[in-house]
């Protein structure tokens, strides 16, 4: 294995002190990486807000973090669906009223290779609309918060958007024509990554370092993500890849979202 700045094991939670005191805000936290990055943040004395949509899923899921660290962890959930604009401007004001600092916001929450084109109820193609402007506007209204922390945005991207087109089709955003699951979400993960490397340099310009804003690949990770919205030929596929060598477990997904959110340079 290459050997890195932080060993042959490269980077993982262990370089994580205590984070008593930081809060950390997390959309899809109910499975997979978005859990396991609320977990190891929960395991470290933060407090968390978890930003999700179904109200059973996160009962269940506060259940299971008290049961594996124990009920005095300090986590909240906020009801957020990315797929609608009002929820998340809804959601985002809420945030503001409940905490007085956001340590990062790490948009983790996504929906992969939908088959068919689907439209979200304020007319967007519902990967775009949920992966990006979701996020967008989840970071727009809370960036004075961030600002006023010193905090960081981390979103979570993927080397998925080198799958697909290599430019966003700015003449057909919704994909009314030639629409096919895999190009509509590369496309969802481009804008994301260009948004973050624009917001950088936007802030580099206006002379802003106090906020710090990375992108960030999960790797090929056990999750539910395919089979939550993806085909049945995308689930029975992922399937089998998770059977193999060419995927890792989730919570190892979330090392590189957990690190750009922690490590200190």
């Amino acid at each position: 294995m290459k050997t890195t700045q932080f060993g042959n094991q490269g980077w993982t939670p262990d370089r994580i002190g205590s984070l008593k005191g930081k809060t950390y805000v997390i959309t899809g936290t109910t499975s997979g990486t978005g859990f396991e990055a609320a977990r190891i943040l929960l395991s470290k004395g933060a407090k968390v807000v978890m930003l999700n949509r179904n109200p059973k899923k996160v009962e269940e899921t506060i259940t299971k973090l008290k049961e594996m660290l124990g009920s005095d962890i300090d986590v909240i959930n906020i009801q957020m669906d990315l797929a609608e604009q009002a929820s998340v401007k809804s959601a985002a004001q809420e945030i503001l009223e409940s905490v007085s600092q956001i340590d990062a916001l790490i948009c983790n929450a996504a929906i992969a290779q939908v088959p068919t084109q689907k439209l979200t109820v304020d007319g967007f193609e519902s990967q775009l609309g949920v992966n990006h402007y979701g996020h967008f506007t989840l970071q727009g209204m809370l960036y004075p918060l961030i600002e006023k922390s010193k905090g960081r945005i981390v979103t979570v991207g993927s080397m998925g958007y080198d799958m697909g087109l290599k430019t966003i089709k700015f003449d057909d955003m919704n994909w009314d024509k030639d629409y096919t699951p895999n190009d509509a979400y590369s496309q969802s993960k481009l804008a994301q990554i260009m948004t973050v490397y624009e917001l950088q340099d936007r802030l580099k310009s206006a002379g802003k370092t106090a906020v710090k804003v990375y992108a960030c690949h999960p790797g090929s990770s056990r999750t539910s993500l395919i089979s939550t919205s993806g085909s049945f030929m995308m689930k029975v596929i992922f399937g089998l890849m998770k059977l193999s060598p060419l995927t890792q477990p989730a919570e190892n997904g979330a090392y590189p979202a957990l690190m750009c959110a922690t490590e200190e340079d």
